[in-house]
């Protein structure tokens, strides 16, 4: 190889190593649990983490934001926060819209699934956790967020209330939180058009892009 040649290559090179530098890398995520929550690693995951902000695009767009009730339920509210911040949510369909009952979602099959699926409802993060009863001072008020579960334990489903659904709904599901902003949002979702009303499957997705934890609650949420 010449003296030129050489030189056109080191700057060829160069100029690719700088170009890759100029990208930003993806923010990574940790790594997603392969196992429950214990009482013990519940507090340390719920260091900083207070509120939920969901960003959803589809059928139904937007941003609702959801303050966390770590005290009242810690397993399942340490599970929900390792599962978002670990991606785990990200790019998962809501599943189930029964207006003026409840939005589900949560099941990451729904990931490479559209439209009503053999199986759908029954995926979840690989393992499952203890029914945490509803604290006394909770109940299934509008915008209510509680743990979907098969009767025997939890995973990654959660559902929210669209209705006051005290005294309507029997209190085995785990509550841990509260939508505080973005409501519209919710009732978006709520209105979408579903394949039967009897079993609510979006006709047009409704996208969880990504959920966010932080120890602060973000600016007013609000629908696209």
């Amino acid at each position: 190889m010449t003296r030129r040649a050489t030189l056109g290559a080191v700057m060829a090179l160069g100029l690719a190593l700088a170009a890759c530098a100029s990208e930003v890398p993806p923010t990574p995520h940790v790594a997603c649990p392969t196992e429950p929550p214990t009482r013990v690693s519940a507090q340390a995951t719920l260091l900083d983490a207070r509120y939920a902000t969901f960003t959803i695009s589809g059928a139904a767009s937007g941003e609702f934001t959801v303050e966390l009730y770590g005290s009242q339920a810690p397993l399942a509210t340490a599970n929900f926060v390792a599962l978002a911040r670990c991606g785990f949510y990200d790019g998962i369909k809501f599943h189930r819209v029964l207006a003026g009952f409840v939005i589900q979602a949560g099941d990451p099959e729904t990931r490479e699934h559209d439209g009503d699926f053999d199986g759908i409802g029954s995926g979840g993060p690989g393992y499952a956790f203890e029914i945490e009863p509803p604290a006394d001072d909770l109940a299934y008020v509008p915008y209510s967020v509680s743990m979907a579960n098969n009767g025997i334990a939890n995973g990654s489903q959660f559902f929210i209330a669209v209705a006051d659904l005290t005294g309507g709904l029997s209190r085995d599901y785990t509550i841990f939180g509260q939508v505080i902003s973005g409501t519209d949002v919710v009732d978006a979702i709520a209105t979408v058009a579903v394949n039967d009303p009897r079993i609510g499957v979006p006709i047009d997705p409704v996208v969880i892009d990504r959920v966010v934890i932080s120890e602060e609650a973000s600016p007013e949420a609000s629908g696209g």
